[in-house]
């Protein structure tokens, strides 16, 4: 057939020109084509369409032709299939360009919408649902799965117009995906935190894409503009908006753990002595809550036995034991205490961790120490992400929850069992490492913490700071006082 009676499809699916257009051009200059055109004609025209793919191809030949004036590019072979309908053709196409697997992902997604118009018209309906529509083109031999539909539909209403250039340039099916998340989780903080509602952060959603848009996209960038554009929006520190962000992204719910219930430290045991007898006054014991044998006594709790057991000052053994037990009573109601402080400090850490975009390094231990450990210093990549106040204020809050937990302080083969085989801080530690340390979290001089950290604090992160520099003073004094080790 004369070439001049085949036209291209107006509707093909590729939009930007062929990546493989000089190749297929030396191919046919050299070898002639190499299989026929499929073509077919509408009802009321003379002419002829490219029906499933080739369109390259022919603009190709028509060149050639006009390039050499060699009759060998002006009849091509071709193969006529009978029109069916329009959406038959453009769904042939997308079927020969999914076959060579070098269309992107915005060109295939408007000619998937267009298709929907098409099944839309030809149905005799205003629109066709998605159910319905994925349905038709799976009669049609064409099956695209409702989710990747409905990304299908994201990218060509909500993000062509915002990002062109992204889009143009080949942004992936999974950035595109990333970028609907954004999009999302954003407006669910956004809600929450902000007035205006959805109306107020599609205004801003869009005023950043189109900011950022470009050849090749990044979604991390993006992300950090939505929070500080939340932040700066709403009463809410950058560090919680960061935390709620993440949460949302991840399907889940920022959890910040209410006050647990304590009981005051106990006063230490006050000993009277007398020439027959030694008195010990203690609290109401609830053994049931410690699960402990209450005539069991650890090692460095004999001492405080001992000197029970000890009469006037003379050093003669007194002979009532009994002094002796209830004292052991007495330091199982310690340990009891123990835990409820350490459960306290655990529990104020996390609070405060979690409103500040920390909330993943603060891990919970049990029976030692402070009642909590910190896994690794904060991502180094949010030195990218912040500016300077608002890495200060994070930075000095994470030496403040360490130095609540003696991250640095504590015995080593009571900590490093608990933090990960990859973490800066375990490495630091192990290796005594205090460069490591110091280049891997931004250390500023104490004389900062003021205007870096308290003045900026939410007030309830500052309430909870306090309490958690109470809860250690506690905890240490406890253990001082009753001669607990804590680290053991």
């Amino acid at each position: 057939m004369d070439i001049h009676r085949i036209q291209p499809y107006e509707r093909n699916p590729r939009h930007g020109p062929n990546p493989e257009y000089d190749r297929i051009k030396d191919s046919i200059r050299h070898n002639g084509l190499d299989q026929p055109l499929v073509i077919t004609r509408r009802p009321d025209s003379t002419d002829y369409i490219v029906h499933s793919g080739g369109n390259t191809r022919l603009v190709i030949l028509k060149e050639l032709f006009e390039e050499t004036g060699d009759t060998g590019f002006a009849e091509v072979p071709c193969f006529i299939k009978l029109w069916r309908c329009e959406s038959s053709v453009v769904l042939a196409h997308l079927r020969e360009n999914d076959l060579r697997g070098n269309l992107t992902f915005i060109d295939k997604a408007l000619a998937v919408e267009d298709t929907r118009r098409l099944l839309a018209n030809e149905l005799g309906l205003e629109s066709i649902t998605q159910r319905r529509f994925a349905a038709e083109l799976a009669k049609a031999g064409y099956r695209i799965h409702r989710p990747s539909l409905s990304l299908i539909t994201y990218a060509v209403e909500t993000l062509f117009e915002l990002i062109p250039r992204a889009l143009a340039g080949g942004m992936s099916r999974n950035k595109i995906r990333q970028t609907r998340a954004l999009d999302q989780a954003g407006r669910e903080v956004w809600l929450c935190h902000c007035e205006g509602g959805d109306g107020a952060f599609d205004t801003v959603f869009a005023t950043l894409c189109r900011r950022y848009d470009a050849g090749e996209w990044d979604n991390t960038v993006l992300q950090g503009a939505i929070e500080n554009e939340i932040a700066e929006a709403s009463d809410a520190n950058l560090q919680t908006i960061r935390a709620a962000f993440d949460a949302a992204l991840n399907k889940r719910k920022v959890i910040i753990p209410e006050f647990v219930a304590i009981k005051a430290p106990p006063e230490p045991g006050k000993r009277q002595q007398s020439d027959v007898e030694t008195t010990v006054e203690i609290p109401a014991i609830d053994n049931a809550d410690t699960g402990s044998d209450p005539n069991a006594l650890d090692d460095d709790l004999a001492p405080l036995v001992a000197e029970v057991a000890l009469g006037s000052s003379n050093g003669e053994e007194h002979p009532d034991s009994e002094a002796a037990r209830l004292l052991i009573g007495s330091v199982h109601a310690k340990s009891s205490d123990l835990k409820s402080l350490r459960g306290r400090a655990w529990t104020l850490a996390v609070r405060i961790a979690q409103r500040n975009g920390l909330g993943d390094l603060v891990l919970p231990l049990s029976g030692k120490g402070l009642g909590y450990v910190l896994r690794d210093v904060p991502d180094p990549g949010l030195a990218d992400k912040l500016d300077d106040t608002a890495l200060g204020q994070i930075s000095m809050l994470w030496w403040q929850l360490a130095a609540c937990a003696e991250m640095t302080a504590a015995p080593l083969d009571s900590v490093l069992p608990t933090l990960p085989d990859d973490s800066i801080l375990r490495r630091a530690l192990e290796d005594d490492d205090a460069d490591l340390l110091f280049k891997s979290i931004w250390t500023l001089d104490p004389g900062h913490t003021g205007y870096r950290l308290w003045q900026f604090m939410h007030d309830r992160d500052w309430e909870d700071l306090l309490g958690l520099m109470d809860t250690y003073r506690r905890i240490r004094h406890l253990a001082t006082q009753t001669g607990v080790t804590l680290w053991n």
